[in-house]
């Protein structure tokens, strides 16, 4: 069994603030990603990791090796060099250019070479008014009760899985269920488009569905995925994509999130095996 799961009741109105605060925290540390990682396929590489207290970069080689952190439960950027050298930035909902400032700087005056440096961005130059240390520690609560829930469910799983991962883009911790198969007519070599797959999900909310909110997809989707029987609370969305969607609001009301959570990653999982491989007996 995994450890302490702390799924906590949300008023998440007040929270957004902080949310977009940290969504663009985020996105800075994975412009360093993308520019320092070596490629790994379905972009691996250009995700966060969670942590003991939040979200790290893990340990990130370039001339200077470093690791960059969202602390969220003190709210601090922790970021620290191979050599010792250490920045601890409080988070106060600063723009995310100051941020990004403030690591470009201390791995500058650590000996990075300008290379590494991520190309300018559109970061954001506005605060964040709202901000909570109280609410980023509770967003980053949720976050470690969703992780160690989705670390059970893939102990379970035989076939690859991508790393549980959070998403600067989209600001979504998920994580990919590959079986092995190609899809048909795809080139091979471009994974993006032709592994069959799944992505078992979690974000606090977008466009959307502006509440926190968690998903499973499947690529392609089974003509049969839309009439399954999905646990009560859970429902197949179709509108700006397809996919099982569960409120984390109901959620809540279930009695036993972890188990809820489960029973629904299993349930899908299983029809994933019988609907989607070309052996049925994978299942």
């Amino acid at each position: 069994m995994s450890g302490n799961r702390q799924f906590q009741i949300l008023d998440f109105g007040p929270m957004t603030a902080s949310r977009d605060a940290l969504h663009a925290y985020a996105r800075v540390i994975g412009d360093w990603l993308k520019k320092c990682q070596p490629k790994r396929k379905h972009w691996w590489h250009a995700s966060l990791r969670p942590s003991l207290t939040g979200l790290t970069s893990g340990i990130v080689h370039a001339d200077v090796d470093f690791e960059l952190t969202l602390d969220l439960r003190e709210s601090m950027l922790l970021a620290r060099t191979s050599a010792g050298a250490e920045l601890s930035e409080g988070l106060n909902g600063q723009s995310a250019s100051d941020l990004a400032q403030a690591i470009d700087d201390f791995l500058f005056d650590n000996g990075i070479d300008t290379g590494y440096v991520p190309a300018s961005a559109p970061r954001g130059a506005d605060r964040f008014i709202g901000y909570s240390a109280k609410h980023a520690s509770c967003l980053g609560n949720i976050l470690a009760a969703v992780n160690a829930t989705m670390t059970e469910f893939r102990a379970g799983v035989r076939e690859e899985t991508s790393p549980i991962q959070l998403w600067p883009h989209h600001f979504d911790l998920s994580m990919i269920w590959l079986p092995g198969e190609k899809i048909a007519g795809q080139d091979p070599d471009d994974e993006e488009n032709s592994d069959k797959q799944m992505n078992f999900g979690f974000t606090f909310g977008d466009e959307g569905t502006p509440e926190p909110y968690f998903y499973v997809t499947a690529y392609p989707t089974p003509d049969g995925f839309p009439s399954l029987e999905l646990p009560t609370g859970t429902l197949w969305q179709t509108d700006g994509f397809n996919g099982a969607v569960l409120l984390y609001k109901t959620l809540m009301k279930s009695g036993d999130p972890s188990a809820y959570l489960l029973d629904l990653w299993q349930t899908l999982l299983s029809a994933g095996r019988e609907q989607m491989l070309t052996d049925q007996h994978a299942s």
